[in-house]
């Protein structure tokens, strides 16, 4: 316990920084200055956070106070190095964020960068609650945002992709809201630690992994319930787009870490050979869709569905490395995948098309451009001495001892991934000129600016700092991980 309420700043200084920016609606460059200042100052005390506190115990930071004592709920939240580091990844997304829509939103600024905090708030809240009831505030929360960032400022059937993104949430969490009140019925006490140390047996125990497991698949994204991703990816704004990918999903991929797996071992350990099945079968059907498609945008949004498949079937391989892996997978995709949607959005930006037919040889007049294309493409392929390599390889070794079979098949499904990203270099900065990337067009487009470069240089770095020194990662992640693998049976 602190004296300072530095989590609850945390989750909350986007939101009021967001509603400041509100009242400069008329004066865009202030309202977005506001936001952007917040959105530093929020990276700047997150990154204080371990010169200041250190990592000492296994439950570093903590706050708590009753908030519903008749029904035992409190509000308690917790950061040990899982949540740090996802928080970490949240403020620096969030400001890259901030800057990549510099120039692509220029109607209502105020409004989108307020979303952009809001949704930043509810991502924290849901790394740092350690109440069940708090964790499902947050967790519904986050829908609001996106709903609004791409519905209201996204692509031509942005409404579409946005109620259904609304719809598939909504309905994937129901269970689980049905579950905590039975819960708080029964008079259980619905902190992370008391579910933890005592978990809930027999047949509820079944109702609530399936209930839990249903809401935290949607949001991960896990195949078949994968298919608002694809079109919310589409159609939502470039920043939208980096959100999802990097902050949204990891929301389910870490709610099934946090919670899932504590709260529910024998079930889940029963079923983690379907699991993993599922996240295999997702990583080779995304594959193969992605390979399909003519849309560079949405080519890359299936690859995420892949990447997030790979990760579920390490999570439930049970096997310690292969869990260092996963998360080390879903920092990885953050960063590469979150990248290559910005560069996406930054060719639509120019050429107001992402038709993979329209480009083609950009590497000769915009070699800027094509270099960092090239760099986020293969770090995602798994390019050694880059960030996915190092997930991928614990994630195969780990998975291997106890899926064998499984992690070949995994195996398989990278290569798979390894062509579709030559495509989509083919189709952008290697191969003949098309349409738009050849001629009088291409004279006219202009390679990456300084605000550009500044974006994709902090993520090229992030992929090389975990590529080459994943160490650092591991260490802030190691207790954490233990005491999940301490649940495992057997």
């Amino acid at each position: 316990m602190h004296v300072f309420p530095l989590l609850t700043t945390l989750i909350f200084l986007p939101l009021f920084g967001g509603m400041a920016g509100l009242f400069f609606r008329r004066n865009p460059a202030q309202a977005r200055f506001i936001c952007l200042l917040t959105a530093l100052i929020e990276l700047v005390l997150v990154l204080g956070v371990i010169p200041l506190y250190g990592w000492s115990g296994p439950m570093q930071l903590t706050e708590r106070f009753a908030w519903i004592p008749s029904l035992h709920v409190q509000y308690s939240l917790g950061m040990d190095g899982l949540s740090y580091l996802l928080v970490l990844l949240t403020a620096l997304l969030v400001v890259l964020g901030m800057l990549t829509s510099w120039k692509e939103i220029q109607e209502d600024t105020a409004a989108f960068y307020t979303l952009l905090l809001a949704s930043m708030s509810t991502a924290v809240g849901v790394f740092l609650a350690r109440d069940l009831l708090l964790f499902y505030f947050f967790w519904e929360a986050q829908l609001i945002p996106m709903f609004f960032i791409i519905g209201r400022y996204g692509h031509e059937k942005r409404r579409y992709a946005a109620l259904k993104f609304f719809v598939f949430s909504m309905v994937g969490g129901l269970p689980m809201l049905l579950a905590v009140i039975w819960l708080m019925i029964n008079g259980q006490d619905i902190s992370l630690a008391a579910l933890s140390a005592v978990p809930v047996q027999g047949a509820l125990q079944v109702y609530c992994a399936v209930a839990f497991m249903l809401a935290f698949a949607v949001k991960t994204p896990l195949l078949p319930v994968h298919t608002w991703l694809p079109d919310a990816h589409t159609q939502a704004p470039t920043a939208g787009s980096l959100l999802l990918a990097g902050v949204l999903l990891k929301t389910g991929a870490y709610a099934i870490l946090r919670w899932a797996l504590p709260l529910f071992p024998d079930i889940l350990a029963a079923a983690a050979p379907w699991l993993a099945g599922l996240g295999l079968a997702g990583l080779f059907y995304a594959s193969w869709t992605a390979l399909a498609q003519r849309d560079a945008k949405r080519l890359v949004a299936y690859s995420s569905v892949a990447h997030m498949g790979l990760i579920i079937f390490a999570m439930f391989a049970h096997n310690r490395l292969g869990l260092s892996g996963a998360v080390v997978q879903m920092v990885s995709h953050a960063l590469t995948t979150g990248a290559l949607f910005v560069m996406v959005g930054m060719l639509a930006e120019r050429f107001h098309s992402r038709e993979l037919a329209d480009f083609g040889g950009l590497w000769s007049t915009m070699p800027l451009f094509g270099g960092f294309f090239m760099f986020f493409a293969v770090a995602s392929a798994g390019l050694p001495g880059l960030s996915n390599f190092v997930g991928e390889l614990f994630i195969m070794i780990g998975s291997f001892k106890v899926y064998p079979v499984g992690a070949s098949l995994a195996f398989c499904g990278i290569v798979v991934g390894l062509a579709y990203v030559l495509r989509l270099l083919q189709g952008t900065v290697l191969g003949a000129p098309g349409r738009l990337s050849g001629g009088d067009a291409a004279a006219a487009a202009t390679d990456l600016d300084g605000r550009e470069i500044l974006i994709l240089s902090v993520l090229a770095l992030a992929v090389l700092l975990v590529g080459l020194h994943p160490s650092l990662l591991l260490k802030l992640v190691q207790q954490p991980l233990d005491a999940l693998a301490a649940h495992w049976p057997g």
